[in-house]
């Protein structure tokens, strides 16, 4: 298949949007303030948005429930982040309980 140059420019204004829009915030970092009240808002803002994708992942698969074996393994994951333990731990561990399940029958639930 042969690019465009349509195609080439659509690519070269997405990429300068995104670097554009990545550059932004250590320029502007120091020149825009938000009130404390504010701050702590965006903070919890962020988690809520991290943890609304990470039920959305975990639970479902397509349209369907996700079964047993993916949410275990999310799980799995979460308590050994919360634990502190190092990442490499968390994703084989993860991997690991995920797979097992799935071999032992439970990943349509």
């Amino acid at each position: 298949m042969k690019a465009t140059p349509l195609l080439l420019a659509g690519l070269g204004i997405l990429a300068a949007g995104t670097f554009a829009f990545r550059l932004s915030g250590p320029v502007l970092r120091s020149r825009v303030t938000f009130p404390v009240p504010m701050a702590r808002l965006l903070e919890v803002a962020a988690v809520v948005v991290l943890t609304a994708l990470v039920a959305v992942t975990a639970l479902t698969s397509g349209h369907s429930p996700a079964g047993y074996a993916r949410p275990a393994g999310v799980l799995m994951a979460g308590l050994l982040a919360w634990r502190k333990a190092p990442f490499i731990v968390v994703v084989l561990a993860a991997a690991v309980t995920t797979a097992m399940l799935r071999l032992l029958g439970a990943a349509l639930g």
